[in-house]
């Protein structure tokens, strides 16, 4: 069983097609995973509600109620159980759709078994497992956790809360997916500093994709919508052939 991530996390893999479907059950049991399948976005809807699960992969074309719909069903439900999309729409415009219905990480088909199964170690890595205890009032753990959840991040007029994972532009509250919160949180902790992309995939996402991968690039350009939505300056800036940094100008 992999190290990697803990024992017995279940997962809910909901597509259509039988044949991805069967592929992704046999994988994930082999690498020691529970697993739950679903067929269509009514059944998958159904499976979230009746019992809880550690981590969502989600195929985008679906009959009855499609990915993006369950996703923001489930989101405007408060369920923030991290999802993984798949998709074989591959634009730029499909994947923002995708992170704007809620998606924490998207695989586009035909996709590396290797990789799809680092994505999924590194979401379930983010998220711990469902019911994970916390720490016991008044122990060392308690102390390092409250320590931690009162540390404020800001640069110019941008404001995280890590503890409350809550970020605002000015008195604006930014909504945030948990990929999308993670990364700024990373940004803002190494603010002026330039992050070259492998060090932001290892510590966002657990696995370095390589120089083709486009994943980075699409979550930055999602913040930044939401960060510059009415007309703020930039704070994001990317540094040619090296990373991403985040300052004030």
């Amino acid at each position: 069983m992999c190290a990697d991530h803990l024992p017995r996390s279940r997962i809910l893999v909901a597509d259509d097609d039988r044949a991805i479907r069967e592929s992704l059950d046999r994988a994930l049991r082999l690498d020691g995973y529970e697993v739950l399948l679903a067929t269509d976005g009514v059944q998958t809807l159904a499976r979230m509600h009746a019992e809880p699960v550690d981590l969502l992969v989600l195929d985008v074309a679906m009959p009855r109620v499609d990915g993006l719909g369950v996703c923001e069903v489930l989101r405007a439900e408060g369920n923030q159980v991290p999802i993984l999309m798949l998709t074989a729409r591959v634009t730029t415009p499909d994947r923002v759709a995708g992170l704007d219905a809620g998606a924490d990480d998207y695989v586009p088909k035909p996709f590396e078994l290797d990789e799809f199964l680092a994505r999924v170690r590194a979401l379930l890595r983010r998220a711990g497992p469902v019911g994970a205890p916390q720490p016991h009032p008044g122990t060392a753990a308690a102390a390092h956790a409250e320590s931690w959840t009162e540390r404020q991040l800001q640069v110019a007029d941008l404001r995280l809360d890590a503890g409350a994972r809550r970020a605002w532009r000015g008195h604006r509250e930014l909504e945030l997916s948990k990929t999308e919160f993670d990364l700024l949180e990373l940004l803002l902790r190494n603010a002026g500093i330039v992050l070259d992309r492998s060090t932001i995939y290892d510590r966002i996402w657990g696995y370095d994709f390589g120089p083709e991968s486009k994943n980075l690039a699409v979550y930055i350009s999602y913040l930044r919508r939401k960060l510059e939505r009415d007309g703020e300056p930039q704070l994001i800036h990317t540094v040619r052939g090296v990373g991403y940094t985040i300052r004030a100008e």
